[in-house]
């Protein structure tokens, strides 16, 4: 699989769905944007397949659910592509948003599409292109008993609010800080540190399951179930799925 082609040649895309309609008007709109510079269309995963495995494909946008090889079927073969394609799903269902997330694809949108959001869908296929940059590793002050400790941001799994304070739970404990959780937030969250709820903060690294049950959304951090508020839960898929980026090749 040949890596993305450069923005100035644009990008070859291919759309797959089972639906004529849709597979019809989400070729057209991403005809119409200018970084897309071909598009192919199939009505089934198979021949899609087929295709990727010609090369010459810089994203992929699949539908999930379809007869035979689904959506989430393609994406796991692609996994084990030397240099698998961006993938982003375009669905009428919201509710595979954690098992694209476990995918790795770049994008997950919902229909009917807009296109205001395939365009953004589109910037996401050539920013995965990037690869990010390593977190410089931070620390924050902590005081026990009258000694001054430092913490590494990245041994934090949850933040709570306590007050105008903020405490910092960790594997080995908890610590309290002087600091406001809306200060954390901005500051770490470029590090992966999401708002879940009006009092929690959670780094996604240490998120291992997302859970949806009769319609409450919880999240298992470090042994610890904390809840989402129905607030956050939609922003908190689609931060997880924006976080997926193509996987290294193996």
């Amino acid at each position: 699989m040949s890596p993305v082609s450069d923005t100035v040649g644009g990008l070859r895309v291919l759309v797959v769905d089972d639906e004529r309609h849709a597979l019809d008007e989400l070729s057209y709109l991403l005809g119409r944007d200018p970084r897309v510079a071909d598009v192919r269309a199939t009505d089934s995963a198979a021949d899609a397949l087929r295709m990727l495995q010609e090369g010459n494909v810089d994203g992929l946008f699949s539908d999930i659910r379809m007869p035979g090889l689904t959506g989430l079927d393609l994406a796991r073969v692609l996994a084990q592509f030397k240099h698998p394609p961006p993938v982003v799903f375009v669905t009428a269902y919201d509710e595979h948003a954690v098992d694209a997330f476990e995918l790795n694809v770049v994008d997950y949108v919902l229909k009917p599409v807009r296109a205001e959001r395939l365009a953004e869908a589109v910037r996401r296929i050539l920013d995965s292109r990037d690869v990010p940059p390593p977190d410089v590793d931070d620390t924050i002050a902590v005081e026990l008993g009258g000694v001054t400790r430092f913490v590494s941001r990245a041994d934090v799994r949850y933040v709570e609010a306590q007050g105008d304070y903020a405490r910092l739970h960790t594997a080995s404990g908890s610590h309290l800080v002087r600091v406001p959780l809306s200060t954390l937030e901005e500051e770490w969250g470029p590090s992966g540190f999401v708002r879940i709820h009006r009092s929690l903060l959670v780094a996604l690294a240490h998120v291992t399951e997302v859970r949806m049950e009769a319609g409450r959304c919880t999240v298992l951090v470090g042994g610890q179930e904390l809840a989402v508020s129905r607030r956050h839960t939609r922003e908190l898929r689609d931060v997880l799925v924006r976080r997926a980026r193509p996987r290294a090749e193996r």
